[in-house]
């Protein structure tokens, strides 16, 4: 029996199973944890939804923003862009389904038997991880919800650059899927940059959110993905970046939980 975490898929079926070979995974006694981002971009979206929902008993999934964006077009009848290559799998009659699992699963995870913590972009600092799964666990109230194609809609709006209670649940629900889903660079008081998406910067007025004190100081690890171009490197021990870059003709990057042994595949595609 054993835990493990895996980087984005983004439709690298092929990898994501000579990944899950490659360590005999077995979904009848072992359990898989997906930092998020399993759609868009690469070959067969279709294919790795249809392993998920099939061993959903053994699968969970922190969403990612590409996750939250296909179930946004679906429920809000938009077709998605053709770069993320995801016409097989709306054009599937089983997307309805794929649909509903994803709106049951959550932002963010805190698994206590490893003192860890997972979501798609990482941890606001701001945040404390019980309050970052309540905030997670809001956000899945609005995107789980009968109106769920409201908040979705709402979804690209502009960021709330403050946390006040006084904002509308539009509002918050925004705020909270911008910090798991997209997150990378932050300014000094914690507010999100969109644009740099390097692994550095050379502006001095940000830096990586897990370069703030209150993660480098963390009791608790913390995985995460969606960050590419760090190429799974961190500075710090407690802190394990999954996005490897597959679909950008990199690696795909699995951890096991108990004893942080990291695995790879080589991405089959060529480089972009």
């Amino acid at each position: 029996m054993a835990d493990y975490a895996i980087g984005d898929l983004q439709g690298c079926f092929n990898e994501f199973s000579l990944l899950l070979k490659q360590v005999d995974f077995n979904p009848s006694k072992d359990h898989l944890y997906l930092v998020g981002d399993i759609v868009a971009r690469g070959p067969d979206s279709k294919a790795c939804l249809d392993y998920i929902y099939q061993h959903q008993d053994s699968v969970s999934v922190t969403l990612g923003n590409h996750d939250l964006h296909m179930i946004a077009c679906y429920l809000n009848n938009v077709t998605p862009n053709p770069k993320d290559k995801l016409t097989a799998l709306f054009n599937s009659s089983k997307l309805p389904h794929y649909i509903a699992f994803l709106q049951t699963q959550p932002l963010a995870l805190y698994l206590e038997q490893y003192n860890c913590f997972i979501s798609h972009a990482g941890l606001n600092p701001d945040w404390s991880c019980e309050q970052a799964i309540k905030h997670a666990q809001f956000a899945q109230q609005c995107y789980g919800a009968d109106n769920a194609k409201f908040f979705l809609k709402n979804m690209y709006q502009p960021h709330p650059l403050k946390w006040t209670e006084q904002l509308d649940d539009a509002a918050k629900f925004r705020y909270i899927v911008n910090y798991f889903t997209r997150m990378r660079f932050i300014t000094p008081d914690n507010l999100l940059n969109f644009n740099a998406k390097e692994a550095t910067t050379n502006s001095s007025s940000l830096i990586p959110w897990f370069s703030h004190p209150k993660i480098v100081n963390a009791q608790h690890d913390l995985i995460f993905g969606h960050w590419a171009a760090l190429e799974g490197k961190t500075p710090y021990n407690h802190l394990y970046a999954l996005d490897t870059g597959c679909v950008w003709g990199g690696s795909m990057t699995l951890i096991e939980l108990q004893g942080k042994q990291k695995f790879s595949e080589k991405s089959q595609l060529l480089s972009k």
